[in-house]
């Protein structure tokens, strides 16, 4: 293990240890705190959210753009906050932290007895809607979760999100896809955050007017075991509750290869996500580089990429 990773695995497990025993208010003021020395930093993940951002808000200014980028930095560490303090808040809490609209999209489809794919971007906090699907709904769902170096950080987002009801597959090794299609066959329900391939073998979508490769999971999974596949946006307001939507479905299409098919139904996810990140662009956590003209400068000259690597 580096020095960098034993220094990652150290704060977070400062943050879980530590951060969850605060009181909320203080807790909130110090995310603050820490979101405004990073944006005034101005290291590669403030650039690249206020480049992220131009595309969604063509028209800002750059002061515009800056304000965007200061209040992304808030909810984005409103977001680890709230994570560090999930495992901590009673049930009541955790129901009362989250009001979606739309939820009969998703539990007429359980009731129905059909599998859900629920697919979700970087908005807001994920972690919190899960914790109210298992809370509120009472309904455990399987997730996957990205490989994190060193393996005890990994170690831990697994043991966090397990210890909020959720069943967590490993990103890699290949048997993931397996393990969701058979949780869907049986009528179960999976949750998956969708806005970004890790795989670089995903599906390119036009997203913002320019184009974005997209994971070709979700779709994959609703062609193959019949899931209802169902698009989520979520946003924070001037209160501690998060607020969300569930999509309508997306539907197979009637005709075409599984391919056209996978492309359509995941630009339909494309264009759902977009809605919501149009509606709260400060509550998209997208801190890495996700459209082609950035993961590979020569398709759009227009578009050179940050100097330096963006975490992953």
């Amino acid at each position: 293990m580096t020095v960098q990773e034993r220094l990652a695995d150290g704060l977070y497990g400062l943050g879980w240890g530590t951060v969850k025993k605060l009181p909320e208010p203080v807790a909130a003021r110090l995310g603050r705190t820490v979101a405004d020395l990073a944006w005034r930093r101005r290291g590669k993940g403030v650039r690249r959210l206020e480049s992220n951002y131009a595309r969604v808000v063509p028209d800002a200014a750059p002061e515009r753009l800056a304000e965007l980028s200061r209040a992304g930095m808030r909810s984005y560490l409103r977001y680890w906050m709230e994570s560090f303090r999930l495992p901590a808040w009673s049930a009541e809490r955790i129901r009362a932290g989250f009001v979606p609209k739309d939820v009969h999209y998703l539990t007429d489809g359980l009731a129905a007895g059909r599998g859900v794919v629920l697919a979700l971007p970087h908005l807001a906090n994920w972690d919190l809607a899960g914790a109210w699907v298992t809370t509120e709904l009472k309904t455990p769902f399987t997730t996957v979760a990205e490989r994190l170096k060193p393996e005890t950080l990994y170690d831990r987002f697994v043991a966090y999100r397990e210890g909020l009801g959720m069943e967590v597959l490993p990103h890699s090794g290949g048997s993931a896809f397996g393990t969701l299609a058979r949780r869907l066959r049986d009528g179960g329900l999976v949750c998956l955050v969708a806005d970004r391939d890790l795989s670089a073998s995903g599906v390119e979508v036009t997203f913002f007017g320019e184009t974005a490769r997209m994971p070709a999971g979700p779709a994959l999974l609703a062609q193959q075991t019949g899931a209802l596949l169902l698009p989520v946006t979520l946003w924070y307001d001037d209160s501690p509750v998060m607020r969300g939507r569930v999509h309508p479905p997306v539907d197979v299409p009637g005709s075409g290869t599984r391919a056209e098919k996978t492309s359509a139904m995941t630009q339909a996810l494309a264009d759902a996500f977009a809605t919501g990140i149009a509606e709260h662009p400060e509550d998209w956590h997208m801190l890495q580089r996700l459209w082609l003209a950035d993961l590979d400068p020569g398709r759009d000259p227009a578009h050179p990429a940050d100097p330096g690597k963006a975490t992953a």
